[in-house]
């Protein structure tokens, strides 16, 4: 390993957390180093090849750290990497380390959004969802090996490449992982500039409904067709009469698309929707609700596509405990850290099915999936330290 227990200049009366960030202060800079590295390997979920270098860079960040990896092949994506210490009892517990490589933003995004630091901000592509969380994760690691603590639950570190999609090919290892981890740590970006850990998250849906009508020319014989987008029309309706803000229920149609030409009766229109729900009871509810519409207008069809690819992130009696200790290990930082429901998804929405989760431990920052998007540099080590600390923590029993 490169780093150096030397470099602790705290002493030894002083509690854990705060070795640990003593550790990471004197490694700040690198950590600003490898997150600029990070940023400028540009890495589009839709382009499988460019996870390459990314991962390339991850794992031997983590071989140096005293990892081993495997990279897990991907058919459509660039794959995903397992990192496991590589004095890893087979037999002992072990928790499950979560973050994604990838990004929404298409390559030659720096050229009009390049890297820079400014006011103690790092400004850049996916600088803050997520690649700032995967540098704490690892500078984690990095302090709790330097401080020579042993976690009673060993750390197993999961980065996939296609979160920003959707996950579809790395799901199967995140449920195999959680199904078996002790608990699951999240390494998404916090919410807002207070840092907020996300302890809840809405369950999102993705459907498509098409309507199926019949063409007709629109001045010669209108009387002979069927309009699938008048149909629409009454559907789009129905379908924003679903939302419930008192639930947290938000149903909305994103875009909607159909029809041939003007002097033709629409023999086919779709619409594409975005559901979001707090629990399970509403996510199947809505779900039926949509699945059952019939249509309006005599003659036309209503084909109905789409599921719920990430259930809701329900808070538990084991995630509750996560979660005061986190609150408790930020009090020995010096941090008051605050809760909160995201209306997003992240692979924490399927580890909470499995194991209790805590998300939003990633860097502190904004813009995420926007121009502008940066990571606040002075909050990263605190963060790095409290990371460090709830892996290593012993105050847990779920």
């Amino acid at each position: 390993m490169y780093f150096q227990v030397s470099q602790m200049t705290t002493s030894s009366s002083l509690p854990t957390t705060k070795k640990l960030r003593d550790y990471l202060h004197g490694r700040q800079e690198e950590m600003v180093t490898l997150l600029a590295q990070l940023v400028t390997a540009e890495s589009p979920s839709s382009v499988s090849t460019a996870q390459k270098p990314v991962l390339t860079i991850l794992q031997q960040e983590l071989r140096t750290r005293g990892y081993r990896t495997r990279h897990l092949p991907g058919q459509q994506t660039g794959g995903h990497l397992l990192g496991i210490a590589r004095d890893r009892h087979p037999q002992k517990p072990y928790q499950l380390l979560l973050g994604h490589c990838d990004t929404v933003w298409p390559l030659g995004t720096l050229e009009q959004m390049p890297l820079k630091i400014e006011q103690g901000k790092l400004f850049g592509p996916g600088a803050y969802d997520m690649k700032g969380g995967l540098v704490l994760t690892l500078f984690a690691l990095e302090a709790i090996a330097a401080l020579e603590l042993e976690p009673e639950v060993s750390p197993v570190l999961l980065i996939n490449s296609d979160e920003e999609i959707g996950s579809r090919e790395s799901t199967p290892y995140i449920q195999r992982l959680a199904q078996k981890a002790n608990r699951a740590l999240v390494m998404e970006p916090s919410l807002g500039l207070q840092g907020k850990i996300k302890t809840q998250r809405k369950g999102v849906g993705r459907f498509v409904i098409r309507v199926l009508g019949q063409a007709a020319h629109a001045g010669l014989d209108p009387e002979k067709g069927i309009s699938a987008i008048l149909e629409l029309t009454f559907i789009v309706q129905q379908l924003f009469a679903l939302n419930d803000a008192q639930r947290g229920i938000t149903v909305n149609v994103g875009t909607i698309d159909g029809g041939l030409r003007p002097n033709v009766i629409a023999p086919e229109a779709k619409a594409v929707v975005d559901v979001r729900v707090l629990n399970p009871d509403d996510a199947q509810r809505i779900e039926t609700a949509i699945r059952s519409l019939q249509p309006t207008t005599e003659g036309s069809q209503i084909v109905v596509e789409g599921r719920f690819g990430r259930p809701p992130m329900v808070k538990t009696p084991g995630s509750e405990q996560l979660w005061l200790l986190a609150q408790e290990i930020g009090s020995e930082l010096g941090l008051e850290l605050e809760e909160s429901t995201a209306g997003g998804g992240s692979d924490g929405n399927t580890t909470s099915l499995y194991t209790p989760t805590l998300d939003g431990l990633g860097a502190v920052g904004d813009g995420a999936h926007a121009i502008g998007e940066y990571v606040d540099l002075e909050q990263m080590v605190d963060r790095a330290a409290l990371l460090a600390g709830l892996i290593s923590s012993s105050r847990l029993n779920i």
